[in-house]
């Protein structure tokens, strides 16, 4: 797992990055000692993840083990998935179209596990006195979104749905916090967005929702992991998985205090996290064989549309954990 390195051994590493995902360096902690470091990269949107880092629960379960946990914000999956990919984080999560796009462009990541996305968590939102009634009259109008976020493909399949694609609109590629001034300025006529961002606009201004999933079929978010530190810290991975799947299980059933503690976390006011908890499940689950397909559909709609530069294999991603491996050559070895 990474570590801080002297500025020489720093500036050879990010020239090996440079030339591919290159496998954890490690430097000298405290008393001579090498110490680990696991960073993970997160969103607003990371409900659970925000928990864990509140909450130093990682932190308490890995330093027996002499493992430092770092903390890493982005405004996006696709921004997030660019610094797994080079090296920069070893784990994050991130709705669906992103790691379909970071695999698209090379990307050397695999799927750890899939948590279920709610259908009124994203929407395609217009001010509310807006002539703008559903999303066939999107055709020809400017519609904020986030390029290769899990808004892009509710907006390609919500215009799919209404005989419409994206060259039917003016798409305005810009991140949460740009395409909120753009709206409020009146600069594009709808934006495609997720929670909490979705929840905050709802909570403080009048809106109009013409799209959201209801109807579609649902996608998943994901945590995602470099292939090279997955295959080197597979244990570190399972304990991670697990910590979000009981942290999930707490989530779920206190509300409430998740509110309080996100409020705090990400400066948004209570009501407005209250809203986004409310419509939200959380937990991760395995790559099921249901999960692949629905992930592998996002890949295809994205192709289809020529929005990714070649074929996507979700299933050659997933990754098995120590257990799976275990099992899977025990079969093997079975006469």
């Amino acid at each position: 797992m990474r570590q801080a390195t002297p500025p020489l051994r720093t500036r050879l590493a990010r020239t090996a990055l440079a030339l591919a995902v290159a496998t954890v360096p490690l430097s000298a902690g405290a008393a001579g000692q090498q110490e680990d470091t696991l960073s993970i990269g997160y969103q607003k949107g990371s409900g659970l993840l925000t928990v864990l880092k509140a909450q130093k629960t990682l932190e308490k379960r890995l330093a027996p083990e002499g493992i430092t946990v770092r903390w890493h914000e982005f405004a996006a999956g696709p921004q997030l998935l660019e610094a797994l990919n080079a090296g920069s984080i070893d784990v994050g999560q991130t709705g669906a179209p992103p790691a379909v796009f970071a695999q698209a462009a090379g990307a050397d990541l695999v799927y750890v596990g899939a948590e279920p996305n709610a259908e009124e968590t994203e929407a395609v939102i217009t001010p509310a006195d807006s002539d703008l009634h559903d999303v066939a009259a999107l055709k020809g109008r400017k519609v904020a979104l986030q390029k290769g976020s899990s808004a892009h493909y509710l907006l390609v399949k919500t215009l799919e749905r209404a005989g419409l694609s994206l060259s039917d609109i003016q798409p305005v590629w810009l991140p949460p916090a740009d395409a909120r001034a753009a709206f409020a300025t009146g600069s594009v006529d709808a934006w495609a967005i997720w929670d909490p961002y979705l929840a905050a606009i709802e909570s403080q201004d009048d809106v109009r929702r013409l799209a959201d999933y209801h109807g579609l079929e649902p996608t998943n978010s994901f945590y995602e992991a470099s292939r090279p530190f997955a295959e080197q810290h597979p244990q570190t991975l399972a304990l991670l998985r697990d910590t979000v799947a009981e942290t999930g299980a707490w989530a779920n059933t206190h509300k409430s205090d998740m509110a309080q503690l996100l409020s705090g976390q990400l400066g948004l006011p209570e009501a407005v996290v209250s809203r986004w908890l409310e419509r939200n499940h959380y937990g991760i689950s395995p790559m099921s064989d249901d999960v692949v397909r629905r992930q592998q559909q996002v890949a295809d709609t994205f192709r289809a549309q020529g929005l990714i530069p070649r074929d996507v294999d979700v299933a050659s991603a997933v990754w098995q954990a120590p257990e799976q491996q275990t099992s899977t050559a025990a079969s093997a070895a079975q006469p």
